[in-house]
C-alpha cells in the first residue's frame, strides 16, 4: 500500500470514528435538538484531525439526518420529530396451532421487488451495490487456478474442509467452540433451515415460531405439512419465554424455529440471559431449536451478539447462517452447525442436493483467507447505519402521528405498526400503483394477523427517490387512516 492510499484509509477511519463519537453525544442527549455543534476549528484541535476529516464527519451526520448546516452559522442538531418512535405492542397469540397458508402472498410480494423501477422498501434483500462482487470474481479466478477436479467429489457434503475450518474459527470469535467436522455446508441458509426442519419433524407435527415470523419459515412449515404455533414476540427482547414454557407444557412441540439476533421482521435481539434460559428450557423438554442467525454479522452496535448456540451443552441447537446477507448474495453458500443432529443433516444434504457449489465454496474460502472480510463487514455496517438513520428520520417526518416503529440495532428491517384503521394489504396495493413495494403484516403470520403493520427495508442506498417513496407512503397511510 503506497503512502497516499494509506493516508486515505486512515482518514476514512478517522471521520467514521468522529461521526460515531458525535452520534453518541446526540443520542445520549448531551447534544439536544437545536444545539449548535462544535465548530470545525474546535473539533480539529480537540481530536487532532484535519478540517477535511471534520467536514466529512459532519457530512455523514447530515446524511443521517442528525445535524443540519445553517449558512454562516455552522452545524446544529436537527430538531427531529418522533425519530425514536414508540415501540410496537407485543402481539398476543391464541395459544393454538394452525396450518399455514402464506406462500401465495409471499410470492406475490417478493415478485414485485424484482422490478428495478419499483422502490424496494418491501425487498427481502439488501442492495447488491453493497457487496464486493469484483473482489469475489477475482477470488473465483484465483481459487480456480490449480483446481483439482477430484475436489468435486472430495467436497461433497459436509463441504469444503478449509471453508468449514474458517467458519469454525469465526464461531470461536463469537463465543462458540464448534469443531469444523460438525459444520455442514449448504446451498444458502434456507436449504440448511429446511434440512434441519425435516430432520426433526414429520407431517402433522407442531413447530413453535415467533409472532410475527420470518415468512420463509412459515413457507417451509407449510410445505412440510406441519402446524405452526405462534409465540408472542417482544419488539426488543424477542420471543416471550413464559408463553413458550406454557406452550411446551400444553402442546407436543417437536421444534422451535427462532431468530434470536435481529429477528426478521422486528429486528429484536434476545438478551444473553434470555438465550441461556431459552436453551435450558428447551433442554428440559428435549426440544430442538432451529436457530436462524443470518443477520448476526450486521450489528450496528459495538459488539456482535452471541447466538443461542453459545449456551448449548446438549447439542439441541441447530445453528444456521450464510454469507448471502453480508458478503456474497447469489453464491448460495450457507452452513449448519447441527449439534447432535449432524449425521442426519449431512445425510439429508447428500441425498437432496449432494453439495453446495464447489467453486463458490473455494472462492469464499480464498476471500476469507485474504483478510478482506472484516473490511467488507465494516463498510456494510456503516452503510446500513446511515440508511437506517435516514429512514427513521423520513418516517418520523412524513408518517402521521400514532404510528409505532422499531429501531433495530442490526439487520436491515424496521417494523411499523400503523393506526388500527389502516389495512396493510390495501396499502400494499396502493403503494404498488405508486411504484413502491412494501411488505404487509399478514405475510408474517400463520393466521394472517398484523393487518395494520408493515416491514420496511433500509438495506438500499438512501436517495431522493427513497425519501420521496417514504413521503408518498406516509401520505397514503394518512389518507387510509382518515378513510
Amino acid at each position: 500500500m503506497n503512502g497516499a492510499k494509506a493516508g486515505r484509509v486512515r482518514a476514512v477511519k478517522q471521520y467514521e470514528q468522529l461521526a460515531r463519537h458525535l452520534t453518541r453525544l446526540i443520542e445520549s442527549g448531551v447534544l439536544r435538538p437545536s444545539d449548535r455543534m462544535p465548530s470545525v476549528r474546535k473539533l480539529t484541535a480537540a481530536h487532532g484531525v484535519s478540517p477535511g476529516t471534520v467536514l466529512q464527519a459532519y457530512g455523514l451526520l447530515e446524511d443521517r439526518g442528525l445535524v443540519e448546516a445553517r449558512p454562516r452559522s455552522g452545524y446544529y442538531v436537527t430538531a427531529r420529530r418522533n425519530v425514536a418512535l414508540a415501540p410496537p405492542d407485543t402481539y398476543r397469540t391464541t395459544g393454538r396451532s394452525t396450518p399455514v397458508d402464506v406462500s401465495e402472498l409471499v410470492f406475490h410480494v417478493l415478485e414485485s421487488t424484482k422490478d428495478k423501477n419499483v422502490v424496494p422498501l418491501g425487498s427481502a434483500f439488501p442492495s447488491p451495490l453493497l457487496f464486493p462482487f469484483k473482489q469475489l470474481v477475482r477470488a473465483f479466478a484465483a481459487s480456480g487456478r490449480g483446481f483439482d477436479p477430484w475436489q468435486t467429489v472430495k467436497d461433497l457434503s459436509p463441504g469444503n474442509a478449509e471453508l468449514r475450518r474458517l467458519i469454525a474459527k469465526r464461531y470461536l470469535e463469537a463465543g462458540c467452540a464448534i469443531d469444523a467436522d460438525q459444520i455442514v455446508i449448504t446451498s444458502g441458509a434456507m436449504e440448511g433451515l429446511n434440512i434441519c426442519l425435516h430432520a426433526v419433524t414429520r407431517p402433522g407435527d407442531v413447530v413453535a415460531v415467533e409472532a410475527p415470523a420470518f415468512p420463509a419459515a412459515l413457507q417451509a412449515i407449510e410445505g412440510a405439512g406441519l402446524r405452526a404455533l405462534e409465540i408472542p414476540t417482544d419488539p426488543s427482547r424477542g420471543a416471550d419465554l413464559n408463553a413458550l414454557e406454557a406452550a411446551l407444557k400444553k402442546h407436543a412441540i417437536k421444534a422451535c424455529w427462532f431468530m434470536t439476533n435481529f429477528q426478521n421482521p422486528l429486528g429484536s435481539v434476545m438478551p444473553d440471559e434470555d438465550k441461556r434460559a431459552l436453551v435450558e428450557l428447551l433442554t428440559r423438554h428435549d426440544v430442538p431449536l432451529i436457530e436462524d442467525d443470518v443477520y448476526a454479522e450486521l450489528y450496528l452496535s459495538a459488539d456482535r451478539p452471541k447466538p443461542a448456540k453459545a449456551f448449548d451443552r446438549a447439542g439441541l441447537v441447530m445453528h444456521c447462517s450464510s454469507f448471502s446477507k453480508n458478503l456474497a448474495p447469489g453464491f448460495r453458500v450457507g452452513w449448519v452447525a447441527p449439534g447432535r443432529y449432524a449425521k442426519q443433516v449431512a445425510q439429508r444434504k447428500l441425498i437432496g442436493s449432494l453439495s453446495a457449489s464447489v467453486p463458490a465454496q473455494l472462492a469464499i474460502a480464498h476471500y476469507l483467507k485474504q483478510g478482506r472480510y472484516e473490511r467488507q463487514l465494516r463498510r456494510l455496517r456503516e452503510a446500513l447505519a446511515n440508511q437506517q438513520h435516514c429512514m427513521l428520520h423520513a418516517v418520523s417526518r412524513y408518517f402521521p402521528t400514532g404510528c409505532r416503529g422499531t429501531r433495530p440495532t442490526g439487520g436491515y428491517f424496521m417494523w411499523l405498526e400503523l393506526p388500527a384503521a389502516v389495512d396493510a394489504l390495501a396499502l400494499h396495493r396502493q403503494a404498488m400503483e405508486a411504484g413502491i413495494s412494501v411488505s404487509p403484516g399478514p405475510m408474517f403470520s400463520a393466521r394472517r394477523g398484523f393487518r395494520n403493520c408493515l416491514r420496511l427495508n433500509y438495506g438500499h442506498p438512501w436517495t431522493d427517490r427513497m425519501e420521496g417513496a417514504i413521503r408518498k407512503l406516509g401520505a397514503i397511510v394518512g389518507a387510509s387512516r382518515r378513510g
